[in-house]
Protein backbone atom coordinates (compact mmCIF):
# COMPACT_ATOMS: atom_id res chain seq x y z
CA UNK A 1 0.00 0.00 0.00
CA UNK A 2 1.65 3.24 -1.09
CA UNK A 3 2.03 6.05 1.79
CA UNK A 4 0.56 9.49 0.81
CA UNK A 5 1.74 12.36 2.79
CA UNK A 6 -2.30 12.95 3.84
CA UNK A 7 -1.32 9.31 5.64
CA UNK A 8 1.96 10.66 6.97
CA UNK A 9 0.24 14.36 8.16
CA UNK A 10 -2.71 12.46 9.87
CA UNK A 11 -0.66 10.28 12.02
CA UNK A 12 1.32 13.42 12.69
CA UNK A 13 -1.62 14.83 14.17
CA UNK A 14 -2.65 11.87 15.91
CA UNK A 15 0.50 11.37 17.67
CA UNK A 16 2.69 14.45 17.36
CA UNK A 17 5.48 12.02 16.62
CA UNK A 18 7.80 14.06 13.94
CA UNK A 19 7.18 13.30 10.36
CA UNK A 20 9.64 11.06 9.60
CA UNK A 21 8.61 8.71 12.16
CA UNK A 22 5.36 8.77 11.37
CA UNK A 23 6.46 8.06 7.89
CA UNK A 24 8.91 5.01 8.90
CA UNK A 25 5.35 3.83 11.21
CA UNK A 26 3.21 3.98 8.21
CA UNK A 27 5.76 1.64 6.34
CA UNK A 28 5.98 -0.62 8.35
CA UNK A 29 2.65 -1.32 9.27
CA UNK A 30 1.71 -1.76 5.82
CA UNK A 31 -0.38 1.92 6.13
CA UNK A 32 -2.25 0.24 9.34
CA UNK A 33 -3.32 3.46 10.76
CA UNK A 34 -4.04 2.24 14.36
CA UNK A 35 -0.98 -0.38 14.33
CA UNK A 36 1.12 2.64 13.01
CA UNK A 37 0.03 4.62 16.48
CA UNK A 38 1.02 0.91 18.61
CA UNK A 39 4.15 1.12 16.64
CA UNK A 40 5.23 4.86 17.61
CA UNK A 41 3.73 4.13 21.01
CA UNK A 42 6.95 1.34 21.20
CA UNK A 43 9.46 3.63 19.74
CA UNK A 44 8.46 6.09 22.67
CA UNK A 45 8.45 3.42 25.03
CA UNK A 46 11.90 2.41 24.25
CA UNK A 47 13.30 5.80 23.60
CA UNK A 48 11.70 6.83 27.13
CA UNK A 49 13.81 4.11 28.86
CA UNK A 50 17.15 4.99 27.15
CA UNK A 51 16.67 8.50 28.30
CA UNK A 52 15.96 7.66 32.03
CA UNK A 53 18.33 8.85 34.43
CA UNK A 54 19.40 11.58 32.97
CA UNK A 55 19.94 14.67 34.66
CA UNK A 56 16.57 17.13 34.95
CA UNK A 57 17.52 20.49 35.96
CA UNK A 58 15.08 22.50 34.29
CA UNK A 59 11.02 22.47 33.98
CA UNK A 60 8.30 24.21 35.49
CA UNK A 61 5.55 24.53 37.91
CA UNK A 62 1.79 24.76 37.21
CA UNK A 63 -1.43 25.31 39.21
CA UNK A 64 -5.64 25.21 38.79
CA UNK A 65 -8.14 25.84 40.75
CA UNK A 66 -11.77 24.67 40.42
CA UNK A 67 -14.30 27.24 39.16
CA UNK A 68 -15.84 27.82 42.90
CA UNK A 69 -12.29 28.25 44.14
CA UNK A 70 -12.49 25.53 46.95
CA UNK A 71 -10.00 23.02 45.15
CA UNK A 72 -6.84 23.51 43.83
CA UNK A 73 -3.62 21.35 42.49
CA UNK A 74 -0.22 22.11 41.66
CA UNK A 75 2.46 19.80 39.88
CA UNK A 76 6.08 20.62 38.78
CA UNK A 77 7.47 18.22 36.22
CA UNK A 78 11.13 18.70 35.69
CA UNK A 79 12.91 17.82 32.22
CA UNK A 80 16.41 18.15 30.75
CA UNK A 81 16.25 21.30 28.52
CA UNK A 82 14.46 25.25 29.43
CA UNK A 83 13.75 24.54 25.45
CA UNK A 84 11.27 21.21 26.12
CA UNK A 85 9.81 23.39 28.98
CA UNK A 86 8.72 25.90 26.84
CA UNK A 87 6.82 23.42 24.22
CA UNK A 88 3.21 23.23 23.49
CA UNK A 89 3.48 19.15 24.58
CA UNK A 90 5.19 19.63 27.74
CA UNK A 91 2.81 22.21 28.88
CA UNK A 92 -0.25 20.58 27.81
CA UNK A 93 1.21 17.36 30.01
CA UNK A 94 1.34 19.92 32.71
CA UNK A 95 -2.57 20.84 32.64
CA UNK A 96 -3.18 17.30 32.15
CA UNK A 97 -1.70 16.40 35.10
CA UNK A 98 -3.26 18.98 37.45
CA UNK A 99 -6.85 17.57 36.07
CA UNK A 100 -5.60 14.16 37.05
CA UNK A 101 -4.64 15.54 40.65
CA UNK A 102 -7.92 17.56 40.64
CA UNK A 103 -9.88 14.51 40.11
CA UNK A 104 -7.59 11.79 42.32
CA UNK A 105 -7.16 14.40 45.16
CA UNK A 106 -3.28 13.23 44.69
CA UNK A 107 -0.27 13.89 46.95
CA UNK A 108 2.50 12.37 46.31
CA UNK A 109 4.57 12.35 43.54
CA UNK A 110 5.61 8.29 43.66
CA UNK A 111 2.26 6.61 44.34
CA UNK A 112 0.40 9.11 41.40
CA UNK A 113 2.43 7.10 39.09
CA UNK A 114 0.52 3.80 39.30
CA UNK A 115 -3.09 6.16 39.33
CA UNK A 116 -5.27 5.45 36.01
CA UNK A 117 -4.78 7.93 33.50
CA UNK A 118 -7.85 9.40 32.00
CA UNK A 119 -6.41 8.79 28.54
CA UNK A 120 -6.06 5.26 29.25
CA UNK A 121 -2.95 3.34 31.01
CA UNK A 122 -1.58 4.91 33.86
CA UNK A 123 0.33 8.20 34.80
CA UNK A 124 3.73 6.46 34.58
CA UNK A 125 2.42 5.57 30.87
CA UNK A 126 1.56 9.36 29.99
CA UNK A 127 4.79 10.59 31.66
CA UNK A 128 6.96 7.82 29.25
CA UNK A 129 4.54 8.49 26.12
CA UNK A 130 5.36 12.22 26.34
CA UNK A 131 9.07 11.65 26.98
CA UNK A 132 9.11 9.45 24.07
CA UNK A 133 7.41 12.50 22.06
CA UNK A 134 9.80 14.78 23.16
CA UNK A 135 12.77 13.27 23.40
CA UNK A 136 13.86 14.50 27.26
CA UNK A 137 13.81 12.53 30.22
CA UNK A 138 11.05 14.03 32.01
CA UNK A 139 10.09 13.19 35.86
CA UNK A 140 7.03 14.30 37.68
CA UNK A 141 8.87 16.09 41.14
CA UNK A 142 5.88 16.97 43.27
CA UNK A 143 2.20 17.23 43.17
CA UNK A 144 -0.31 18.46 46.04
CA UNK A 145 -4.10 19.13 46.14
CA UNK A 146 -5.76 21.32 48.65
CA UNK A 147 -9.46 21.64 49.56
CA UNK A 148 -10.74 24.42 51.52
CA UNK A 149 -14.63 24.35 52.07
CA UNK A 150 -14.83 27.35 54.12
CA UNK A 151 -12.58 29.66 51.92
CA UNK A 152 -10.63 29.64 49.29
CA UNK A 153 -7.46 27.81 47.42
CA UNK A 154 -5.08 29.93 45.12
CA UNK A 155 -1.66 30.01 43.63
CA UNK A 156 1.17 31.57 42.60
CA UNK A 157 3.76 31.03 39.88
CA UNK A 158 7.19 32.91 39.99
CA UNK A 159 8.48 34.61 36.48
CA UNK A 160 11.11 31.62 35.75
CA UNK A 161 8.03 29.31 35.91
CA UNK A 162 10.71 26.78 38.58
CA UNK A 163 8.91 28.21 41.85
CA UNK A 164 5.29 27.92 42.45
CA UNK A 165 3.41 28.23 45.40
CA UNK A 166 -0.51 26.58 46.20
CA UNK A 167 -2.13 27.55 49.48
CA UNK A 168 -5.82 27.57 51.13
CA UNK A 169 -7.35 30.01 53.31
CA UNK A 170 -10.07 29.37 55.89
CA UNK A 171 -12.12 32.83 56.08
CA UNK A 172 -15.48 34.63 55.88
CA UNK A 173 -13.87 37.37 53.22
CA UNK A 174 -15.01 37.14 49.71
CA UNK A 175 -13.18 34.73 47.01
CA UNK A 176 -11.71 38.16 45.38
CA UNK A 177 -10.20 39.89 48.49
CA UNK A 178 -8.70 36.29 49.56
CA UNK A 179 -7.21 35.69 45.79
CA UNK A 180 -5.51 38.95 45.84
CA UNK A 181 -4.21 37.53 49.22
CA UNK A 182 -3.43 34.35 48.20
CA UNK A 183 -0.73 36.42 45.15
CA UNK A 184 0.23 37.62 48.30
CA UNK A 185 1.17 34.56 49.90
CA UNK A 186 2.45 33.05 47.15
CA UNK A 187 4.90 35.91 46.25
CA UNK A 188 6.18 35.80 50.25
CA UNK A 189 6.45 32.34 50.23
CA UNK A 190 7.78 31.87 46.76
CA UNK A 191 11.00 34.93 48.08
CA UNK A 192 11.19 33.46 52.02
CA UNK A 193 10.70 29.75 51.89
CA UNK A 194 8.95 28.25 54.78
CA UNK A 195 9.63 24.59 55.54
CA UNK A 196 6.70 23.88 57.56
CA UNK A 197 2.78 25.89 58.20
CA UNK A 198 3.16 25.89 61.88
CA UNK A 199 5.68 24.82 64.93
CA UNK A 200 4.00 21.69 65.62
CA UNK A 201 4.44 20.04 62.06
CA UNK A 202 8.11 20.71 62.85
CA UNK A 203 10.08 17.29 62.56
CA UNK A 204 10.67 17.05 66.97
CA UNK A 205 13.96 15.76 66.32
CA UNK A 206 14.80 19.04 64.23
CA UNK A 207 14.14 21.02 67.32
CA UNK A 208 16.12 18.03 69.58
CA UNK A 209 18.79 19.21 67.88
CA UNK A 210 18.30 22.77 67.85
CA UNK A 211 17.73 23.05 71.55
CA UNK A 212 21.29 20.84 71.62
CA UNK A 213 23.11 23.75 69.58
CA UNK A 214 21.85 26.76 71.89
CA UNK A 215 22.68 24.77 74.50
CA UNK A 216 26.02 24.57 73.88
CA UNK A 217 25.76 28.28 73.27
CA UNK A 218 24.57 29.49 76.42
CA UNK A 219 26.50 27.02 79.01
CA UNK A 220 28.35 29.05 81.52
CA UNK A 221 25.45 31.48 82.06
CA UNK A 222 22.96 30.91 85.35
CA UNK A 223 20.27 28.42 84.50
CA UNK A 224 17.05 30.82 84.43
CA UNK A 225 18.86 32.97 81.93
CA UNK A 226 19.90 29.82 79.72
CA UNK A 227 16.67 28.58 79.66
CA UNK A 228 15.08 32.49 78.28
CA UNK A 229 18.09 32.92 75.34
CA UNK A 230 17.08 28.90 74.32
CA UNK A 231 13.20 29.71 74.34
CA UNK A 232 14.19 33.20 72.58
CA UNK A 233 16.34 31.18 70.33
CA UNK A 234 13.55 28.77 69.19
CA UNK A 235 11.13 31.28 68.90
CA UNK A 236 13.59 32.74 66.21
CA UNK A 237 14.11 29.49 64.74
CA UNK A 238 9.74 29.20 64.46
CA UNK A 239 9.65 32.75 62.72
CA UNK A 240 12.26 31.89 60.06
CA UNK A 241 11.08 28.44 59.15
CA UNK A 242 7.03 28.16 59.83
CA UNK A 243 4.98 30.26 57.45
CA UNK A 244 2.74 31.34 59.87
CA UNK A 245 5.21 32.87 62.12
CA UNK A 246 7.25 34.62 59.61
CA UNK A 247 7.50 37.82 59.40
CA UNK A 248 5.54 39.38 56.65
CA UNK A 249 7.34 40.23 53.55
CA UNK A 250 5.57 43.52 52.53
CA UNK A 251 5.38 44.34 56.87
CA UNK A 252 8.20 42.15 58.85
CA UNK A 253 6.05 44.25 61.99
CA UNK A 254 4.01 41.74 62.05
CA UNK A 255 3.69 37.93 61.38
CA UNK A 256 2.21 36.23 57.94
CA UNK A 257 -0.77 35.07 60.36
CA UNK A 258 -1.55 38.75 61.27
CA UNK A 259 -1.16 39.72 57.98
CA UNK A 260 -3.78 37.18 56.93
CA UNK A 261 -6.38 38.54 59.66
CA UNK A 262 -5.96 42.02 59.03
CA UNK A 263 -6.46 41.67 55.00
CA UNK A 264 -9.22 39.14 55.65
CA UNK A 265 -11.07 39.42 58.40
CA UNK A 266 -10.26 37.67 62.40
CA UNK A 267 -11.01 34.13 62.48
CA UNK A 268 -9.17 33.88 58.80
CA UNK A 269 -5.96 31.22 59.14
CA UNK A 270 -3.50 29.50 56.38
CA UNK A 271 -4.81 25.97 56.50
CA UNK A 272 -2.66 24.20 54.26
CA UNK A 273 0.39 25.20 51.71
CA UNK A 274 2.88 23.64 49.46
CA UNK A 275 6.45 25.20 47.77
CA UNK A 276 7.63 23.60 44.76
CA UNK A 277 11.02 24.45 43.46
CA UNK A 278 12.67 23.04 40.27
CA UNK A 279 16.18 22.87 40.14
CA UNK A 280 17.11 24.21 43.85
Amino acid sequence: MAITAADVRNLRDKTGAPMMDCKKALEATGGDMEAAEDHLRKLGLKAAGKKAGRATGEGRCFFKVTDDGKRGAMVAVACETDFVAATADYNAFLEALCDHVLEHRSNCAETILAEPWAGGGTVQDALTETIGKLGENMTIANVKFIAEDQGFVGGYIHHNNKVGVLAGIQTGADREKTEAMLKQLGMHAAALPPTALKREDVDAELIEREKAIYREEVKGKPEDIQDKIIAGKLNKFFADTCLREQPWVMDDKISVEKAVEQGLGKGSVINDYARFAIGA
